[in-house]
């Protein structure tokens, strides 16, 4: 497997291959990032189909000077909320959405609803990097660079976060003593 680095080098040299295997790399993390910025199937298609779009015009002369997920993320993040404003494909996905019955806290795992009612609690600051670094699987530095703080806030927003999960009833159990 091909670093992000070569791939790039060869997308610079006019390499399209180079480009989609990028993509296809990609394509799935930058999806699930766009849903949580949406909430919508449709607008975070079409803030995948952007964020690539924004990223195919960097070529040639592209270098990449961090991790590929923290130069995707402020760009995923921007480019899902001008969607979310401009309110693209809301219609079509509500009226769709209106028909299907709603999922049972049951059916999506009592865990698992419990967690995601926990992290609806937490700032939103805290909430973002907990999900960056647990759920993107990104270090801290990359998360810094991405949200363009200092690694002692990131390190900070993320220990009143895991402090506050940690004193949830409904969480404490996932904590080690």
């Amino acid at each position: 497997m091909e670093t992000d680095e070569k791939l790039i080098a060869a997308a610079n040299a006019g390499d399209s291959e180079a480009f989609e295997a990028l993509y296809l790399r990609y394509r799935d993390w930058v999806y699930a990032l766009a849903m949580r910025f949406t909430g919508n199937g449709a607008q975070a298609a079409d803030a995948v189909q952007e964020t690539f779009l924004y990223l195919l015009k960097k070529f040639p002369g592209f270098e990449l000077r961090c991790g590929m997920k923290s130069f995707l993320y402020p760009a995923v993040r921007h480019i899902s909320i001008t969607i979310t404003r401009q309110g693209r494909r809301t219609s079509s996905d509500e009226a769709l959405l209106a028909e299907l019955p709603a999922p049972d806290a049951a059916e999506m795992g009592g865990s698992q609803a419990e967690l995601a009612a926990v992290l609806e609690t937490l700032a939103a600051e805290q909430r973002q990097v907990v999900l960056m670094r647990f759920v993107d699987d990104m270090p801290l530095a990359d998360i810094a660079e991405a949200l363009d703080l200092s690694l002692n806030t990131v390190k900070s927003r993320l220990y009143r976060a895991l402090e506050a999960l940690r004193s949830d009833s409904r969480t404490r159990r996932y904590f080690l003593d």
